[in-house]
């Protein structure tokens, strides 16, 4: 008989989470989630998340089970294709718009427009002076949403070298993952300095009091899922909220600093 190998070996991870405590906090923190709806349904919030991060980085699973039990009218997850002709002749922001919360609406963008300033800068598919005006535009085009009322709250899921490598291989290797496949995936070590470079720049030129970055250690996938999700509820007000349930670890998720914490805390 083919011994098994122990999840544990799996993983250079050494901070595994239990699968039975796993479940638990989760649960917990997605009764508080529907708590959360109940409240911006009440009060005409408008609620985006962009989760950011390089491929592999755990985006798709830590968006599933934020959403896993909420309703999926006033839910929406936006995860844009590539760019059409109309797209690329238009205001670069244009596409994102009409994606945006209105009243009573929860809406979580896997990717966002900061793939200007990561695959489209490392992969040529804009061109400097795009990139440039980009960087100049982005924190203003956020205020105005923010001043709309919209609480836009932007998180940097941040993995090793070597886990991103063990990821990749794993969605080659499942079935049930090909659809994550994409050609950027072959290239995604192959440029690892050129977007630790890119992620670098992005964060510190657009890191700001009004919109600042949430970075999230995502190595661990369970604890990263829960962390990311304590500190969205942490960072929002709604009713009846259990703050037992929502603890998270801040050598996990922290803010962004220029410098101290931040860069230094990056996966090279």
């Amino acid at each position: 008989m083919k011994r098994r190998v122990p999840e544990s070996k799996l993983t250079p991870s050494a901070d595994r989470m239990a699968k039975k405590e796993y479940e638990m906090r989760l649960h917990k923190m997605q009764i508080e989630l529907v708590k959360l709806q109940r409240h911006f349904i009440t009060c005409d919030d408008k609620i985006l998340v962009l989760i950011e991060g390089r491929d592999a980085a755990g985006k798709d699973g830590v968006i599933k089970r934020i959403v896993q039990h909420l309703s999926p009218r006033e839910t929406r997850v936006v995860a844009l294709g590539k760019p059409s002709e109309r797209d690329q002749s238009s205001w670069y922001f244009q596409r994102f718009t009409g994606h945006l919360p209105t009243a009573r609406e929860f809406v979580l963008f896997n990717r966002s427009w900061y793939n200007r300033a990561g695959v489209e800068k490392v992969m040529g598919f804009a061109t400097e002076e795009q990139h440039e005006e980009f960087m100049d535009t982005v924190i203003e085009f956020e205020r105005m949403l923010v001043k709309a009322g919209i609480k836009l709250i932007k998180y940097y899921l941040d993995i090793s070298r070597d886990e991103q490598k063990r990821r990749l291989a794993d969605r080659r290797r499942d079935p049930l993952k090909q659809w994550k496949i994409s050609p950027i995936d072959e290239t995604a070590l192959k440029h690892w300095d050129a977007y630790s470079d890119a992620r670098n720049e992005m964060l510190a030129r657009t890191h700001n009091p009004t919109t600042p970055w949430t970075i999230v250690k995502a190595d661990e996938k369970r604890s990263a899922r829960l962390n990311l999700i304590a500190n969205l509820l942490q960072r929002l007000h709604y009713a009846d909220k259990d703050s037992s349930a929502i603890i998270s670890n801040s050598d996990i998720v922290f803010n962004y600093q220029s410098s101290g914490l931040g860069v230094a805390t990056l996966a090279p």
